[in-house]
């Protein structure tokens, strides 16, 4: 599953592999590469960069056009006969704590047990792999979860005939909106991919995402009962001062706000209510998630965290606990002086920014157009049932609007299309396994009920956003340890069928 592109969708596991749309800025942070590490005791490469050619458009036989797409990968464990695992990227460079040796992610350890050679590509439009020479709208017409499949579908027909591996059994691994592509990739090429692992992989297309926050209340809930009521309390508070002017100083100090709050529309509202409450959606999302290989920051903020704060009344009322909240992951956790606020205008400025190296180039523009485009995912505070107030469905629709010129009818309609072109919950295909886990709110779009015997679901209480795909640890609740047997039990009853 929440990255800040238009305070951004919230989506996945800093999901190169996994963020996830990650509602949060996780999503986009960009790794080196260029250390490559050296395998212990043998002084080779962990992992080789590589590159293939690609069509721009797989989908007209009279475009020519061609594109260059990044992809790593490490041969550390395979054994010849052995079988080819393909993680695929998301929504943002592909980082290479992916495929590093110390700590090894779930993937790998599988890879070690199997004999597995190891694959890692990244997505188009985004990292290296970039079809076009810059992000305007109408390049980005070739950025789409189709095209994206079928870039996956060549690469594994030229890797697996430049290397000797067409008669090998593929698996595809993938959290978040790569967990998606994952399974859409064994759905619509079973001829290529044997096997898949969707982990918080999100299925169902929506525009209306509003059970996410749904999902955050629970969360806080199974902490403390009290704790989302607190939070609530906390936001309705914000909501009313913040429609009078005459405390925009006192906002702006009690928040530690970079510059001082300005509010010249609505959506100037809208868009600071969400930045705020991004605080908490994002600690929940990827709460107690071993996320440090990926150097992500505020890996120690989690939901105890948040209601511990919430819970002093010393700091005052909900509303100055929630403040002293933003201000310590601010501080402690981000790393921050302050906490960065833009108008809505400002961040539409540095969206419609069509440059890879603008402020949004790294995946949230990309991103964005795909929500306006495909998936939608808005998390809204439509519902009752949740804790927030004030960004709701139409805030979201226009913003696509105003940054590709999408009405809400093409939004809709694109929605639709991917319900229908990829089944939604109602899937069919074999050899998928859908992990999720309870806290993380991208499960409600997800399958936590098995289909079938070979369509089966792994639902993972008290866990968050793709948690199952980390490397392990000791301190690992014991369902998600199981939960990690479970899939490698699959892999080798699934390796073994023809």
């Amino acid at each position: 599953m929440a990255f800040q592109a238009l305070i951004v969708f919230t989506f996945a596991c800093l999901c190169i592999c996994c963020d996830g749309f990650l509602k949060g800025n996780r999503k986009f942070i960009e790794i080196d590469t260029s250390s490559n590490d050296v395998q212990e005791g043998k002084g080779k490469p962990v992992f080789q960069e590589q590159w293939i050619t690609q069509k721009l458009d797989h989908f007209n036989g009279a475009d020519s056009r061609v594109w260059n797409q990044k992809f790593v990968l490490t041969e550390t464990y395979y054994r010849a006969g052995g079988p080819v695992f393909l993680m695929i990227g998301g929504e943002g460079p592909i980082n290479s704590g992916w495929i590093a040796m110390n700590p090894r992610s779930a993937w790998l350890t599988y890879a070690k047990k199997l004999g597995a050679l190891c694959l890692m590509v990244e997505h188009r439009f985004y990292g290296d792999s970039r079809p076009m020479a810059d992000l305007s709208t109408e390049n980005l017409r070739f950025l789409s979860s189709q095209q994206a499949l079928a870039d996956l579908a060549h690469f594994r027909t030229v890797i697996a005939k430049q290397r000797g591996l067409t008669n090998s059994k593929w698996v595809a691994f993938g959290g978040s909106y790569p967990g998606a592509l994952a399974a859409w990739s064994r759905l619509k090429y079973p001829h290529l991919i044997h096997a898949a692992v969707a982990s918080s992989a999100p299925l169902h297309a929506t525009v209306n995402f509003s059970e996410y926050l749904e999902v955050v209340w629970r969360a806080l809930a199974a902490e403390n009962p009290e704790c989302p009521l607190l939070v609530k309390k906390a936001f309705d508070t914000l909501q009313e001062r913040i429609k009078d002017p005459n405390n925009y100083d006192n906002i702006t100090k009690d928040f530690n706000l970079c510059s001082k709050l300005q509010i010249q529309s609505e959506k100037d509202r809208a868009y600071i209510l969400d930045a705020l409450a991004e605080n908490i959606m994002n600690t929940v999302q990827y709460n107690n998630d071993n996320i440090e290989f990926e150097s992500a920051l505020d890996t120690n903020c989690t939901i105890k965290t948040v209601c511990g704060v919430m819970s002093d009344a010393s700091l005052g009322d909900p509303y100055y606990r929630f403040a002293a909240f933003v201000r310590l992951r601010t501080r402690t956790y981000l790393l921050k002086p302050c906490f960065k606020d833009l108008t809505y205008n400002a961040n539409l400025q540095d969206l419609r920014n069509t440059s890879y190296s603008g402020p949004h180039g790294g995946g949230g523009r990309q991103w964005t157009y795909q929500t306006c485009t495909e998936f939608g995912y808005f998390q809204t505070t439509d519902s009752p049932n949740q804790p927030f107030g004030g960004f709701g469905l139409q805030y979201h629709v226009e913003q696509c609007q105003d940054n590709f010129n999408i009405s809400a009818k093409t939004l809709y309609a694109g929605i639709d299309q991917t319900n229908e072109n990829y089944g939604s919950y109602n899937i069919r295909a074999t050899r998928i396994v859908f992990p999720n886990g309870s806290i993380d709110p991208w499960h409600a779009l997800g399958i936590t009920s098995s289909i079938s015997d070979d369509l089966p679901a792994i639902f993972i209480k008290g866990t968050a956003h793709c948690a199952n795909m980390y490397p392990a640890r000791a301190e690992d609740l014991p369902q998600l340890t199981l939960a990690r047997e479970h899939i490698f039990q699959l892999l080798q009853k699934w390796l073994k069928e023809k």
